[in-house]
């Protein structure tokens, strides 16, 4: 009687390497605690260029098997001809802040606690009291309005264009410039309701018809519409954070509000719109960093200032007739400490300061 014990087993010849064939089939960079696929500015990586270099695809560097999806009517992933600026290396880019996923939400829960506090504080001690009617509808009317230019680019232009970038480094830092503009735009908005709950001469309301109607703001309002209907994610850029930022958004941030807020008793204000001008001021860092790659690139460098030109002649006139048109504003306040002239002259000469750094020649609009 026989047993049976199952099927045999098949044996194998037991393969040994040496150690030189043994070290060629370990992946190079196993042993390694960081990343080596890409080079770093610095001697070291940092943690930005970690969780964003590379990040997204490109068929001009890891991807060698070309676009593995794409759009429906044919291109696929991200598209150079999205914009007419090029660059002999899009990846060269990387963002001054060195923002991403955790620093964007670390830095505006500061903001965010900052701006809570501050209106806490001045509901607790009563601030509102001491404003008078005319502070109070300058702001209800001015400050009011801006925050639709402030959402209507959050949500109109740089949301837009976070997906279509070239890099991961520059949709990361355009997608944070979206998150400081809805964050302002709320802020800015949750201090409306304040003072609505805190002064009954206050109206809340006044905001929406003066942004849709009042003669002052309309050129304005043109300039965030005709922003939102740009379909190159670069002009866009451009237009925005070179152009309309520097000539109007500055102007009347900075060069009034942030002038003349203490003179009318108010010092809450300066707090809040003093978050915004520090985003644009980060803002602007990455925006002169990729702008200014862009004219100097050794193949593309001289194209791209003649297109940057070409934006300038669009955009400048607009903002200028834009900013020109808000000038009754400079009288509203009972206390004026600056004229509107000098504002103006304030805000051309940052902006000529600007051009000059990027290698662009400055419009003769400028100049008159």
């Amino acid at each position: 009687m026989t047993t049976s014990t199952g099927p045999k087993q098949r044996s194998f010849p037991k393969i040994e390497f040496t150690d030189s064939e043994a070290g060629a089939l370990e992946f190079p960079s196993s042993r390694s605690r960081t990343f080596t696929y890409y080079t770093p500015a610095k001697k070291r990586s940092t943690m930005y260029e970690d969780v964003t270099v590379d990040v997204q695809p490109d068929p001009e560097r890891h991807l060698s098997q070309g676009w593995i999806y794409g759009f429906g009517d044919g291109p696929g992933g991200y598209p150079p001809e999205w914009t007419a600026a090029q660059s002999s290396n899009w990846h060269a880019f990387l963002d001054p802040n060195e923002e991403w996923d955790q620093t964007i939400y670390r830095n505006n829960s500061k903001v965010v606690h900052q701006v809570e506090l501050c209106l806490s504080n001045a509901k607790r001690a009563r601030v509102y009291d001491g404003w008078n009617t005319t502070w109070l509808t300058f702001i209800s009317r001015n400050l009011g309005a801006w925050m639709h230019a402030e959402n209507g680019l959050a949500l109109h232009v740089f949301t837009s264009i976070q997906r279509s970038c070239p890099t991961n480094m520059i949709n990361t830092a355009v997608a944070v410039n979206a998150a400081h503009k809805l964050r302002f735009a709320q802020d800015l908005a949750l201090f409306n309701l304040d003072l609505s709950e805190a002064s009954e001469e206050f109206d809340g309301s006044l905001h929406k018809q003066v942004w849709q109607s009042a003669p002052e703001w309309q050129p304005t309002r043109e300039v965030v519409e005709r922003l939102t209907a740009v379909g190159d994610w670069c002009q866009l850029l451009f237009g925005s954070n070179v152009v309309f930022e520097q000539l109007v958004g500055t102007l009347f941030r900075s060069e009034l509000i942030m002038q003349i807020a203490a003179g009318n008793g108010d010092y809450i204000t300066p707090t809040i719109v003093g978050t915004g001008e520090h985003d644009y001021d980060r803002d602007l860092a990455y925006t002169r960093n990729l702008f200014r790659l862009l004219t100097r690139d050794p193949e593309f460098g001289e194209a791209n200032k003649a297109l940057f030109a070409g934006w300038l002649d669009i955009w400048v006139p607009r903002c200028l007739d834009a900013a020109r048109a808000l000038q009754p504003i400079w009288s509203q306040p009972a206390e004026k400490a600056v004229t509107f002239a000098t504002s103006l002259d304030a805000a051309i000469a940052k902006f000529s300061s600007l051009l000059d750094e990027l290698g662009l020649d400055i419009p003769e609009e400028l100049k008159k």
